[in-house]
């Protein structure tokens, strides 16, 4: 089944639950939002593990190694060290 209805990029879970149950009927909200929340986290789990997660049609998650770096506190402008760490990268097919 194809979808075809826009999702914003840049969306809470609730928002994506939100959609999902709006833009169909043969879910409930408590189906979708189990299903959202089994998706992402299997999704946290996989980068957990340091594996890749390919989506066809859309493209894939991993995560980057970022070094430590010296950030800055927006609000009070103190600069601030920020340790090394993964970070979930996404990369469009």
């Amino acid at each position: 089944m194809i979808i075809d209805y826009a999702i914003n990029l840049f969306m809470t879970k609730s928002e994506l639950i939100e959609s999902i149950v709006d833009n169909q009927d043969q879910l409930t909200s408590g189906d979708v939002e189990l299903a959202v929340k089994m998706v992402l986290d299997k999704m946290a789990s996989t980068l957990c593990k340091n594996e890749r997660i390919a989506i066809r049609s859309c493209g894939s998650v991993c995560l980057h190694n970022r070094e430590a770096l010296l950030g800055r506190n927006t609000q009070t402008g103190d600069y601030v060290d920020l340790s090394s760490g993964a970070v979930p990268y996404f990369s469009p097919r």
